[in-house]
Parts: structure tokens; sequence; C-alpha cells
């Protein structure tokens, strides 16, 4: 009797919170395909056992990264609930006329991860193979071609978006649920154009269905280097690329914060980590305090708003 009362003790205590293993959300705004989640799934095992926790990826897509994001905004300081996010993060507070959050005060920024670059492509039957080329078609069917993106507001409607501004062209927008969603769109051949992560091109590179035409980033990436940027292919002036980081919802008490922000830069020292992010197109930067990530956050939203202008793009 004894022996069964000891059993039930000890099963009592072990789901006892307590005893009960933390368990931390890693919030990824966008659905499967996108720049975060793909980066979220990198590193989250090893985040896990650096902090003695389960670190569960969870999707929670919708209005361009808002409804995930506000999600985190609203729960508590606790460090068991984050974001992995991105470019679009800072864009939507100029986007959109209502959000249920801001972009910058209601967030710490716990850690910086690195930038990743965008690249438009076309599908492999439009017969174009330069972006000069493309821009003059698009020209001469104003209004005519379609591109889809991961959804309104998101890093991917965006790049499009300002391209066109600055291309001076028109293309109709079509939202899908995500990345991966929005490349197939052009594989298809249903759209006549994507602004994609590379991480999403990357595994296309030799896909006959699809044509990567240019980088977005101020200069040719490493990981494609025979890829003119846009500014190279005949559109001047055009940059668009991408930070990604982790944030939590503001008021995190230092000592968590620290923690969280030295187990992420202790993971993502790791060679394994390293070479995945890699493979992805990530340009890793050197480890960031959380303060100086979070003055990064600050920045670019006031580069967001320049950006967001000059494309004219608006969401009611």
């Amino acid at each position: 009797m004894r022996t069964a009362f000891l059993a039930l003790g000890l099963a009592v205590l072990a789901a006892s919170p307590a005893f009960a293993q933390r368990v931390i959300r890693m919030v990824v705004p966008f659905g499967p395909g996108a720049v975060q989640d793909t980066v979220a799934r990198t590193f989250n095992a090893e985040l896990g056992q650096a902090l003695g926790a389960s670190v569960v990826v969870e999707n929670r897509p919708g209005a361009g990264g808002s409804v995930g994001t506000a999600l985190v905004a609203k729960s508590p300081a606790d460090g068991n609930t984050l974001v992995l996010a991105a470019a679009s993060h800072t864009l939507a507070g100029h986007l959109y006329s209502k959000l249920p959050y801001d972009p910058v005060k209601d967030f710490t920024g716990v850690a910086y991860i690195g930038n990743s670059g965008y690249a438009i492509a076309v599908p492999g039957n439009l017969g174009v193979n330069t972006l000069a080329d493309y821009v003059k078609l698009a020209k001469s069917k104003p209004g005519q071609f379609n591109y889809a993106s991961a959804g309104n507001g998101s890093a991917t409607h965006m790049g499009m978006a300002y391209f066109l501004a600055r291309a001076g062209t028109e293309m109709q927008h079509v939202p899908m649920k995500s990345t991966g969603d929005a490349v197939n769109e052009v594989l298809a051949g249903r759209v006549q154009g994507v602004t994609s992560s590379l991480i999403g091109l990357v595994p296309f590179k030799q896909d006959a269905r699809i044509k990567i035409l240019a980088y977005t980033g101020a200069q040719r990436s490493r990981f494609m280097p025979d890829l003119p940027t846009v500014a190279e292919a005949g559109v001047p002036n055009y940059k668009f690329d991408s930070w990604i980081g982790v944030l939590a919802p503001a008021g995190m008490p230092k000592a968590e914060l620290d923690k969280l922000n030295a187990a992420i830069n202790k993971v993502l020292a790791l060679p394994e980590v390293q070479e995945r992010l890699t493979r992805l197109g990530v340009e890793t930067g050197p480890a960031m305090a959380s303060d100086d990530f979070q003055k990064l956050l600050r920045a670019d939203y006031e580069n967001a708003g320049v950006l967001v202008k000059a494309s004219g793009a608006r969401i009611e």
C-alpha cells in the first residue's frame, strides 16, 4: 500500500508545474516556407537544450503577419512567448491604418540573427531572360500582369511593390498564405512574378519552370554571385533586404532578457547552426546585445516609413 501511495505521489509531482518542462512558443506570423518559419526551425531544438525547455515553433499566419504578432504583443512578458520577426514587422506599422500593436513600443528586441536577401523571379515560359526585358514587357501590358506574395503587408509584397514603383510600371497583387504558395503560383504560371526570399528560390535554381532575374540587395549575394542586383539590372537606387531576429513582449525583466539573449547567441554560434543558416541564404552577423538590437528595430522602423511612402502601398 505504501509503495502505491509513493508511486502516486511521484506521479502528482511530475505533473505539477514545478516539475514540468518549460514550454517556450516561438511564434512565426507566416505560414510554412516563409523566411521566419524556415529560420526558426534551424535552431529551436538547440535553443531548447540550452534553456532546459521545449521550444515549439507555432505558425500563426494572417493579415501580413499582424495576427501572430498581435498574439505575442498581448502575451505575458515572461519569456515563454516569442516571435521570429523580420522586415515585415516594421513595415506593417506604416502599411496598416489600424494595427493592434506598436511595432517598436510593444516589443523587446531579444536577439539579432542576421539578414536575408530577396530575389525577383518570373515563370520560365514568360519569354524574358533579364530584368530589363521583364520591365519592358510589363510596361507594354500595364496592369495586365499579376504578382504573388506571402500576403498583404508581407516583405514579399513590399519588395515587389517598391520595385514596381521604382521601375515605373504596375501589376496586380495576388496575396497568398505563404512564400511557398506564392512561389508555387509562379511555378504553375498562374502569376507573372514574385519577390521571394533567397531561401524560397535557391531550390529552384535549375528548374526550367522559373527564371530568377535579379537580387534585391545592395551588393550581389555570395550565395548566387552570378545573379545581378536589381540596380545593376536597370532599376537604379533600389535596395530591399530584411533583418531577422527574435522579439518578445515589452516589459520583460532584464534578467530573463539577458538569459534569452545569451542562450540564442550561444546557439547561433554553433557550427552546425551556422551551416544550416548559410545553406538557407542567411547572412549571419556578429552577436548583438539586446539593447543594440532594440536600436536596430527603431532605426528600421524609420527606414520602413520611407520605403512604404515611396512604394505608394497602403492597407486599410
